[in-house]
């Protein structure tokens, strides 16, 4: 049904954040030369996983984006399992990004933040 949403989730960095900040919460930032494809994932525990495991850690603060887009878009992407079972995500190309941006719906919101610094939960 063209009406329908997916719910993705994405963990990323303090630069990318701003830079969505910057799009008024409603576009993911264009990908930098080493960066062909984008990644969003399809659960909420394999993004805090990456946002506190490595996104902290390595940035000081990792951040989970969740977000929803347009469920008959998102079919041009087959579902990608990265690792185990709940290891699922979608690889798009850096030059469809602006398309996928089109097809989100509403904004991208933080629902998560870790701290380097902090204790792991």
């Amino acid at each position: 049904m063209p009406d329908e949403l997916t719910t993705l989730w994405r963990p990323t960095g303090p630069e990318e954040l701003e830079l969505v900040r910057q799009s008024g919460w409603r576009a993911w930032p264009p990908r930098l030369p080493e960066q062909p494809i984008f990644y969003p994932v399809l659960n909420e525990d394999y993004a805090v996983r990456i946002a506190r495991d490595w996104n902290a850690p390595h940035s000081g603060v990792g951040y989970v984006t969740r977000f929803q887009v347009r469920s008959d878009f998102l079919t041009r992407y087959p579902i990608q399992q990265a690792g185990g079972e709940t290891i699922l995500e979608l690889w798009v190309p850096a030059e469809d990004l602006d398309e996928f941006n089109a097809h989100i719906v509403g904004a991208i919101e933080v629902v998560r933040e870790f701290r380097h610094d902090q204790e792991k939960e």
